[in-house]
């Protein structure tokens, strides 16, 4: 059992090793030679656009907690690289709509195994009493950034776990 002044120290060198092997991990998934020119924030926006029907471009900016410029740039960027198609809305011409090309869509289920991967391996040696307090606690830790910095309810893609 931790002692109380090891634990601040613990959680905190946790939680930032934890973050930062995530991120390069999920950055070294993407290197197979079909995405390599994708980097992690266009993957995130073509997660953000999803498999369903085009979306327009100020909810998936709110969905990413960016700016619809900042979204503009990477949605130029997926363009050219044959990720994703722009086109304008039918039945209102200023709406901008945005869908995945084939290849976005393929780029979008690579990501998604890999998450899979990450989620059923961190969780397949845990009990189901193991799972919930896992859960509670990365819930607890997600709402205390939420109200401290503000920060907008992002689109959850969550799966009930068995």
């Amino acid at each position: 059992m931790l002692v109380m002044s090891n634990l601040y120290g613990t959680l905190n060198e946790l939680l930032v090793k934890l973050f930062n092997d995530i991120l390069h991990i999920e950055e070294q998934a993407l290197k197979c030679d079909q995405f390599q020119n994708l980097s992690i924030s266009e993957i995130h926006v073509l997660e953000a656009i999803g498999l369903e029907e085009a979306r327009n471009m100020s909810s998936v900016a709110r969905d990413l907690n960016i700016t619809i410029g900042t979204l503009t740039i990477a949605i130029n960027n997926l363009l050219r690289k044959g990720y994703v198609i722009r086109q304008r809305s039918e039945e209102d011409r200023r709406i901008v709509l945005i869908s995945l090309t084939e290849k976005g869509k393929e780029a979008f289920r690579h990501h998604a195994e890999f998450h899979e991967e990450m989620i059923n391996t961190t969780i397949s040696k845990l009990s189901e009493e193991e799972k919930r307090v896992l859960v509670s606690a990365l819930e607890n830790i997600s709402n205390y950034f939420k109200e401290k910095y503000n920060l907008k309810n992002s689109k959850a893609k969550s799966e009930k776990t068995n």
